[in-house]
């Protein structure tokens, strides 16, 4: 999730996505020292997620040379700086509201009815909270419980059940 971003990491990284006119959708790190992986998801401001590779390319040319950037990293990196693709990531809250009627998959930091993993169509953000008609019924998730979310992707019909 956005707001999860170390500070550090989106002081360094975000203004060399806006100064290539993109948004920082979510930074992710993996891996320990020495083989880690900094991906960086970018937008373009409209949300559309319409990033050409040429975008992509700029922001990672700069961001590999740069030194405040390695000195919040120790050890060796992988940097990848993408688009938020098909399976897009929902890490702000305007990204949820951009996705209002599509199927998404939310996962939250702890239980709500029992449950963490929810998936179903999203039907509104309102208020801080996620207005969810899951399969097994309506579903309302603050914001701030939310760990993970992602759109699903579907391909082809989709063949009614009954």
């Amino acid at each position: 999730m956005y707001r999860d971003i170390a500070e550090n990491l989106l002081r360094c990284i975000e203004p060399v996505a806006r100064a290539h006119g993109l948004e920082i959708v979510d930074i992710q790190q993996s891996g320990g020292k020495g083989r880690g992986l900094l991906r960086v998801v970018v937008d373009i401001p409209e949300g559309t997620g319409r990033v050409g590779v040429e975008d992509c390319a700029r922001v990672s040319r700069e961001l590999s040379h740069s030194p405040d950037l390695d000195a919040l990293i120790p050890g060796a990196y992988m940097l990848e700086v993408c688009s938020p693709g098909l399976d897009r990531v929902l890490g702000r809250e305007v990204d949820f509201q951009r996705a209002i009627g599509q199927r998404v998959r939310v996962e939250t930091r702890e239980p709500i009815d029992g449950r963490r993993k929810f998936r179903g169509e999203l039907v509104s953000f309102v208020d801080g909270e996620v207005h969810l008609q899951a399969e097994t019924g309506p579903v309302r998730i603050p914001f701030e419980r939310i760990a993970r979310a992602h759109v699903v992707y579907t391909t082809g019909n989709v063949a009614a059940r009954g």
